[in-house]
């Protein structure tokens, strides 16, 4: 039994229900292109609403975070990676969460308590310290001279103001002879669990208040905690990823020491491409938002699959995406159903790439008469895939220099760019769902039920962006749309707007919501029982998210923009005024 399966069996045994994985591209949250932590998905439950589960919950979710991909090709570092979660919303807090770890850890996983330390919040101005917890572990049988305390690494908030509170972060010792003193700044100590309890809510000017209703969120990380457990000081030889670096290393007749970053970076970013590509939100290569992202992590593949010499014109990456679908279809079940899609946007954007690498050559050829400056080298790296080392390579063929510093500079600007776009620090997270979200949020049903009417009982909601400012809705469509069906979208909207249509809430098991006429995004994402929302006789939805009481709520509807977004669906930029 994996890792996995002994959570959520020994989280089940303690009252908790399996929640199912949400999609890694997240629905209304302009925070991050992707689901970047387990609680994400969770944020309307966190900020109050119910959950159709109840109020114990645990799942394994997807996660993919880009913000540090030159980290890539390191022994701990992953764009995909799972988190393990369990939830108490409301119901139990501090004392039964940390001994439910605790016991998990030392009875189920069977790591020595004296491998173990923890840190604990050590208290502020605002708010106290943390005696409960650090009593707790003591009562447990972790030493004093284990438990750290410490403030800024034990406090979360999600964002400016909000809900927030301490949290216990717990520890591994992975070398031989473990200290007597717990030092959280020695590496040698690595954080595997972390409880963090949402206790107190900070408002805008920053006054503290104790919570009525207190949550706990817990994460922890799937392939570093394998990697623990299997006494393996390098993720990539766990038994997560044994057999794909041996697929690779037969791939490329190579071992793979001496040759570790370009097959770590092959394994991860196929992973990944392959989880991005099967998501229900379709997404496809693209020069924007998250199919960037995916056609950077396919390139980058190419590239190092071409630094170990293999023919990247071979069905390498199909091999490897096959193996990765048989590793994980028995938990997601998307990478079934969606096999063949992932398999051709892998193969499609390579034959892309290797005619773009072709044209870099001949663009080089061109610059390449005199000294390589930082800008061209970059212009060479960004546009056509040439990493600063084959310009290097290529550069000193023809005894000409490269601007290498240069370079940096301009790579460090992309990079900051890069991070403002995917990072996401959960800022418009919890924080985020204000009267002007939520406002945006049953805007985007109105739009929805409008465009089947207008364009076709066919249009299906692809994806939403939702911001203060505006809200984004993509749909399936094969069309442009004509002026005369956007005014007629935005005028239907306002009808129901100014109808002063009561907006329901009703839960009711899955299959009931379908035959009823509710409308989903992802179904698979949705558990037994649901939560749905009707505007009148003119919208019906499986939805989590906040919605306003009545439709006059809303003010008046704008369309600004209607695009393309990708292959058969188009984008709505809209606005309320």
């Amino acid at each position: 039994m994996n890792l996995k399966d002994m959570f959520i069996n020994f989280f089940v045994s303690k009252g908790h229900k399996q929640i199912p994985s949400a999609p890694v591209v997240p629905e209304n949250d302009p925070s991050v292109l992707f689901n970047t932590a387990g609680m994400q998905p969770l944020i309307p439950y966190l900020m109050g609403e119910t959950h159709p589960y109840g109020t114990r919950l645990c799942d394994y979710q997807k996660c993919v975070r880009t913000n540090d991909l030159e980290s890539i090709g390191d022994t701990t570092h992953h764009t995909f990676f799972e988190m393990l979660g369990n939830w108490s919303l409301g119901d139990y807090f501090k004392n039964e969460s940390i001994s439910w770890s605790f016991e998990f850890l030392t009875k189920v996983l069977n790591i020595p308590a004296d491998r173990l330390a923890v840190t604990v919040f050590a208290g502020n101005n605002l708010i106290p310290f943390d005696e409960e917890s650090y009593n707790k572990w003591l009562s447990l049988g972790i030493k004093e001279s284990r438990i750290a305390k410490t403030v800024d690494d034990n406090f979360w908030i999600a964002g400016e103001s909000g809900p927030c509170g301490p949290d216990t972060e717990i520890f591994y010792y992975k070398g031989e002879n473990v200290p007597e003193v717990f030092d959280p700044e020695d590496d040698m100590w690595v954080e595997i669990w972390n409880n963090v309890f949402m206790q107190f809510h900070k408002d805008k000017d920053g006054n503290v208040t104790e919570l009525p209703k207190k949550n706990v969120d817990t994460g922890m990380g799937v392939e570093r905690t394998t990697a623990i457990l299997e006494g393996v000081d390098d993720n990539y030889k766990s038994s997560i990823w044994k057999d794909v670096i041996d697929l690779i290393s037969d791939i490329s007749n190579l071992p793979y020491e001496g040759n570790e970053k370009s097959m770590r970076v092959i394994a991860d970013h196929i992973r990944t491409a392959v989880f991005i590509s099967a998501d229900p939100a379709g997404i496809k290569p693209s020069n924007t938002d998250q199919g960037y992202i995916l056609r950077r992590l396919i390139r980058r593949a190419i590239r190092h699959a071409k630094k170990l010499n293999i023919d990247v014109n071979s069905d390498w990456e199909e091999r490897i995406a096959k193996l990765i679908f048989d590793n994980y279809k028995s938990y997601y079940k998307e990478l079934e159903d969606n096999c063949d899609v992932v398999l051709e946007v892998l193969k499609n954007e390579k034959i892309k790439f290797n005619r773009t690498l072709e044209k870099g050559l001949r663009e080089f050829m061109r610059v390449a008469g005199s000294d390589i400056d930082g800008v061209t080298a970059f212009h060479l790296f960004d546009t056509y895939g040439f990493p600063i080392e084959l310009t290097i390579e290529l550069a000193e063929e023809r005894n000409i220099k490269v601007d290498v510093e240069g370079f940096k500079t301009k790579f460090k600007e992309h990079q900051e760019l890069s991070r403002t776009a995917s990072a996401g620090k959960f800022k418009g997270g919890l924080a985020g769902n204000g009267e002007i979200e939520t406002k945006y949020h049953t805007a985007t049903h109105l739009l929805n039920a409008a465009l089947k009417v207008v364009v076709s009982k066919d249009v299906h909601q692809k994806g939403s962006n939702i911001t203060s400012e505006r809200m984004r809705f993509d749909f399936s469509c094969d069309h442009k749309l004509s002026d005369e069906e956007k005014q007629k979208t935005e005028e239907l909207v306002n009808k129901w707007i100014q109808e002063g249509l009561e907006v329901k809430c009703d839960e009711m098991k899955k299959e009931d919501a379908i035959k009823s006429g509710a409308e989903c995004m992802f179904i698979e994402k949705y558990p037994d029982v649901v939560t749905v929302y009707s505007i009148g006789d003119v919208s019906k939805e499986l939805c989590g998210g906040p919605h306003v009481k009545n439709t006059n709520e809303l003010g008046k509807f704008r369309i600004v923009k209607e695009e393309a977004s990708s292959a058969g669906v188009r984008r709505i930029k809209a606005v309320l005024e």
